[in-house]
């Protein structure tokens, strides 16, 4: 291979450019990027950055860009991958071509129907994102946040400790009952009722009013709520409209094998737009997780630059954190399928607790709030078992 294109300056993309080097590709190395930023952190976004603890220099992920020796292509989008002439078009109307291709585009911010420019509404994906809601925060006053996951919790803890008046609207009766099942997720949930965040739950959102800039949210039981700020955090979208017709198999993002291979020779996916085959599960999903950005993209090289004529391994189960309120919450694993939860730490009712996710008496996953060393431990055997 005499060049790679990496589709994506992100966590995955980067993580992916710096597997090519660990693994002795020295060819051309060319890094596609929508937005102008090199690779930054987007953990901190909704946390420390908002609450201003935390700096734009602080989120910069690269380290050494000498030794990475790569081409930089930022502020330009990808358009169209033709696979025949092994070339990834680009909205300025240049074509690069490549003998392998990693397509790691992401996700981005699904957004309210009826919302556009309607001044005070926000989603957070990006660092822009992230500006422009910092510089509202800063002003106080009433925010509403629209979706109760992990995002938006985080939104309202850091906009609680800021000093506004904040409620979280949630259309599910039981916020983050997807990935902590609704026995936790209640747990976790309650959190924002222990520090005096309104929490209203199993109401969708009719819309919202206001002329030039919002001023309540409509909820389609018929309350409305007053609202300087709106954060809509409803999930993302994988972004893959630009390899319609390509030829790469598409399904919730792009359709991957466990090692990241796509339908098409030469061309792997990694990152949030990915929807990888889990062995262990027997079917394909996409995970939106750090950890996953940062360590599966080595095995999506390692096919890449194989041809494909490596047996993909099994990857860890899926980890991830989230800060609210002070409390440190960590997950791994999966809850679908689990018939039993139990504390093993604290009470249902303790913000400390360790709670482990069982089926058949096996565990298969595993939650920490304020337990890092015994969440530590439990990932440990978890990973090992699974």
């Amino acid at each position: 291979m005499r060049t790679v294109a990496v589709v994506g300056a992100s966590l995955a993309g980067l993580s992916a450019a710096r597997s090519l080097r660990k693994q002795g590709y020295d060819g051309r190395l060319v890094v596609i990027g929508d937005e102008f930023h090199r690779p930054y952190d987007r953990p901190p976004l909704s946390k420390e950055f908002l609450a201003g603890t935390l700096g734009e220099a602080d989120l910069a992920l690269e380290t050494d860009d000498e030794e990475l020796a790569a081409e930089w292509l930022l502020g330009v989008r990808a358009t169209g991958l033709d696979h025949a002439e092994r070339a990834v078009r680009l909205a300025d109307g240049r074509t690069l071509r490549a003998d392998g291709i990693v397509i790691a585009t992401g996700a981005a911010a699904r957004t309210l129907p009826g919302s556009e420019g309607l001044a005070g509404v926000h989603t957070l994906r990006t660092l822009d994102d992230a500006r422009a809601l910092r510089d509202e925060l800063g002003r106080g006053g009433r925010l509403v946040v629209i979706g109760g996951g992990f995002i938006g919790a985080e939104v309202a803890s850091t906009a609680y400790a800021l000093g506004l008046d904040v409620t979280v609207i949630e259309a599910a009766p039981t916020p983050l009952a997807g990935p902590l099942g609704e026995t936790m997720g209640a747990v976790v949930s309650a959190l924002h009722a222990d520090h005096g965040v309104r929490l209203l739950c199993g109401v969708g959102v009719k819309g919202l009013s206001g002329e030039s800039r919002v001023d309540a949210v409509l909820l389609e039981d018929g309350r409305s709520v007053p609202a300087d700020i709106v954060v809509v955090g409803v999930g993302a979208r994988p972004c893959v409209e630009w390899l319609e017709g390509s030829g790469v198999a598409l399904d919730n993002g792009v359709k991957c094998g466990a090692d990241g291979r796509t339908s098409l020779a030469g061309v792997v996916a990694v990152g949030d737009c990915a929807n990888w085959y889990d062995p262990r599960a027997g079917s394909h999903r996409r995970v939106e997780h750090w950890t996953g950005a940062l360590e599966r993209p080595a095995a999506a090289v390692a096919t890449l630059l194989a041809g494909g004529a490596v047996e993909p391994g099994v990857p860890r189960p899926p980890y991830f954190w989230s800060d609210q309120y002070g409390v440190k919450i960590q997950f791994a694993g999966s809850a679908a399928g689990a018939d039993s939860v139990t504390v093993e730490e604290g009470a249902s009712g303790d913000r400390n607790v360790l709670a482990v996710y069982r089926r058949a008496d096996q565990p298969v996953a595993v939650l920490g709030m304020n337990q890092p060393r015994l969440f530590t431990r439990w990932r440990k055997q978890l990973n090992a078992a699974l």
